[in-house]
């Protein structure tokens, strides 16, 4: 509480002074139109060219399938959204479609993340939305085909499952895919009444944290069979950057102390080894640090501490949200500052940039949310009008670089602004959900009555 209060008071410290100015003229509710009619124009796009498939590729204008069976990754990820947004007749038939269409019983290998967070949180959500029991009986027959992947000598989850045999593949794995498991297993557990599918999360979850290094880092890489590190590379990017988030998430939606527990020690280690703090972040005062200076996460040896890189990228600003719930918000604020002035350098966010030398080491831009995200979780907390500034700016950014006729392409780079003929769904369930909720009411979706998994499919609390 207090370190909310002391954000609360340093928010007319931030400065950013161009964000303040330029807020005035944001009109939110032609923005969630704009939105909307963006998101319809994608869902367009998916129906006339990829329907019953998972993905569309929108250059080519054909379609892209996961696996060598369709799993409707787009339609499920895509519904909630459409709940949000008010068409609820275009959801109600894309559910009906789902549950008379979707069927498990596949002899394919499926990584065990993805369709998690994905499919699993999809569907458990939606059952939330529309009380529609057939979602629950799915997402109760999914569970259980997953479940093979826990059976590993230490408990952590294979990389790989198949649906039907329940075989298993994929030893080498790391933090983020088994330890974002939780908010979906753990509330299939609770919906269905089956403890087990929480308490084998929970395992893994547990296990990748007795894991760390002496001085309370995970590394990149681990080996479900022996247990052993296979990268000691640590940082919050691509790889880690969800287990961090599970652990916070898990202790607000379910009120596991141990998860907080492991959680209040991990960000501690976060800030002492992967922060780097500019000039300003590191004078102190009453309140705690000031937020007008530059702050970064880069990468640093699990064992040593010892700084191996200074780069950052699209995937780490999920971070600035995560502080934001847990209450930080002098570096919720501050990282959120350094994250945009990344998307500034070329007009959209790169994959990969160094932070220290200015330079974009990955060009690519995949449509990713996480950046977003973290601006409706920045203005939803503080009510900075800068961060609807913030948001407008990446909205117009975003139709300009990667809209095309029938729907929207992840860019090759960022610098070129060249598409590539890709459009996941995460489009659908994260990156138009958020910019969406940045400007809709704020009735729309009360932050403070939901937990959001790691593909932003918000999940309530509905049990005791």
């Amino acid at each position: 509480m207090l370190r909310v209060l002391a954000g609360l008071v340093l928010v007319i410290l931030s400065g950013s002074s161009w964000c303040f100015g330029q807020a005035k003229g944001v009109d939110k509710t032609r923005l969630a139109n704009e939105v909307k009619a963006e998101f319809q124009h994608a869902w367009n796009g998916y129906k006339k060219y990829a329907w019953g498939n998972d993905d569309l590729k929108p250059l080519s204008k054909t379609f892209h399938n996961w696996y060598a069976e369709p799993l409707l990754m787009t339609p499920v990820d895509a519904l909630d959204t459409m709940y949000l947004m008010g068409m609820k007749a275009e959801a109600d038939k894309t559910r009906d479609h789902i549950t008379a269409n979707l069927k498990f019983d596949k002899d394919i290998y499926v990584q065990n993340f993805e369709i998690t967070i994905r499919i699993l949180g999809g569907l458990l959500t939606n059952y939330q939305i529309t009380g529609d029991k057939k979602l629950l009986a799915m997402a109760e027959d999914l569970g259980t085909r997953l479940l093979p992947v826990f059976d590993s000598p230490t408990g952590l989850p294979y990389k790989f499952v198949n649906l039907r045999t329940g075989k298993t593949r994929g030893a080498v794995t790391n933090p983020a895919e088994t330890g974002t498991l939780i908010i979906e297993f753990g509330t299939l557990s609770k919906l269905t009444g089956r403890p087990i599918f929480y308490e084998k999360a929970k395992k893994a979850l547990v296990e990748t944290y007795t894991r760390r290094s002496p001085i309370g880092l995970v590394g990149t890489n681990i080996n479900v069979e022996t247990g052993k590190w296979t990268n000691t590379d640590s940082h919050i990017s691509a790889e880690i950057d969800s287990y961090y988030e599970y652990l916070l998430k898990c202790s607000v939606l379910f009120g596991d102390a141990e998860c907080r527990t492991m959680w209040e020690d991990s960000i501690a280690k976060i800030n002492t080894y992967l922060a780097d703090e500019g000039e300003n972040m590191s004078k102190k005062n009453v309140n705690g640090p000031v937020i007008h200076g530059d702050l970064w996460y880069g990468h640093a040896d699990m064992n040593t501490g010892k700084r191996t890189e200074t780069t950052t990228g699209a995937l780490d600003a999920f971070f600035p949200a995560v502080l934001a719930l847990d209450g930080d918000l002098n570096r919720a604020r501050a990282l959120q500052d350094s994250m945009f002035k990344m998307w500034q350098v070329h007009g959209i966010e790169p994959e990969v940039y160094n932070y220290k030398t200015g330079k974009v080491e990955h060009e690519g831009y995949p449509l990713r949310p996480e950046i977003v995200e973290s601006t409706y979780y920045l203005y939803r907390y503080t009510k900075d009008p800068k961060y609807l500034a913030m948001g407008q700016q990446m909205w117009r950014d975003f139709v300009k670089h990667c809209r095309t006729d029938e729907g929207y392409a992840h860019l090759k780079s960022v610098i070129t602004k060249e598409k590539n003929d890709a459009m996941q769904s995460f489009l659908f369930a994260e990156t138009f959900k958020y910019f969406y909720l940045l400007f809709a009411p704020e009735k729309t979706l009360d932050l403070k009555k939901v937990v959001f998994n790691t593909e932003a499919h918000p999940i309530r609390q509905t049990w005791k």
